[in-house]
């Protein structure tokens, strides 16, 4: 007699705990698609153009650095498929029934309407009103629905097409660049376009013995070391010949000296070979001379007639 007792509260409970959780009403399985590409990378490099010339001859160059790199490509096609469901929540039965009820009621009726207009009554009325009013009549399932719908991941398929491969070659911009010089290490950088322009008239090369600067050891290394390049530009011994006195020549203090100084300046870097120096001394003298439109005139003149320079048009004349 206890055990009866004791089994009967136990089915209640059961039946509670089944009614409580309910049952998930399962909706169309969804699918999305998805391109994905995958890079790998087989190769990389750098490369160190130094241009044409092998030896240099004069105190100014541009270096190209280049960065290339080499990929195995892969498209890959993913499919993906959920499992969707409405979650049961018992409190919806409050209006689900009497709504289930009435769909039942409206659906019976669409069938038998359906029948005596043979067959025109659309299926919206005659199908969905009876499975809406069942899964509504269900204590343990709420009826369909899409806006609280739930979902799990139930597959999930790969197609892997033929890899490519896939070259770049982009600037090594404004990265850093080792030179070194008469035994000193520098790190100079590059433009955004790659490109590192060495000048040995002006710092870092400009305070280093012109003498013992017999070529340049320029090195590049990406950040996670995969990658190096080195290349060594030799500096002719005339060109090491000039440097010193070119140094003097630009860097000696400009204004103790009088115009026939100026002009003999920029004569000699001219007769040196160093036309792009002696052009830019021109043009800080010019600038230095700006407030006395009457000495710049005068020193203009005087180098017209030393080196047959067509006299530059300025503010004054």
């Amino acid at each position: 007699m206890h055990q009866r007792n004791t089994f009967i509260p136990a089915i209640a409970l059961l039946s509670s705990a089944v009614l409580l959780n309910g049952c998930a009403n399962h909706l169309p399985q969804r699918s999305e698609h998805e391109e994905r590409i995958e890079r790998n990378l087989i190769d990389h490099s750098l490369q160190i153009d130094l241009g044409e010339l092998e030896v240099l001859e004069l105190p100014q160059r541009r270096v190209r650095v280049h960065e290339q790199k080499t990929f195995e490509v892969t498209t890959i096609n993913v499919t993906r498929r959920y499992d969707r469901y409405t979650p049961y929540q018992a409190w919806r039965e409050l209006y689900e029934i009497p709504l289930g009820a009435l769909a039942v009621v409206g659906g019976i009726g669409a069938n038998v309407l359906d029948v005596v207009t043979f067959g025109s009554v659309p299926d919206s009325a005659t199908k969905d009103w009876i499975n809406y009013g069942i899964a509504g009549l269900n204590p343990a399932m709420n009826v369909e629905s899409n806006g609280r719908s739930q979902q799990n991941l139930a597959s999930l398929e790969e197609q892997r097409q033929e890899p490519t491969t896939e070259y770049s070659s982009l600037p090594w911009a404004e990265r850093p660049v080792m030179v070194k010089a008469a035994g000193k290490s520098h790190e100079l950088l590059t433009d955004r376009n790659g490109i590192l322009r060495l000048n040995l008239l002006d710092s870092p090369f400009a305070e280093l013995n012109a003498a013992r600067i017999d070529s340049l050891q320029i090195s590049v290394t990406d950040d996670l070391g995969s990658a190096h390049a080195e290349a060594t530009l030799p500096v002719s011994r005339t060109l090491r010949g000039k440097l010193r006195e070119a140094h003097d020549l630009i860097y000696n203090d400009l204004e103790g000296d009088d115009v026939a100084q100026w002009v003999h300046r920029v004569k000699r870097l001219s007769e040196l070979g160093l036309e792009e120096e002696a052009n830019e001394l021109e043009q800080s003298l010019i600038e230095l001379t700006r407030n006395d439109p009457e000495l710049q005139k005068i020193f203009l003149l005087a180098l017209s007639r030393t080196t047959g320079k067509p006299v530059i048009a300025t503010e004054g004349f």
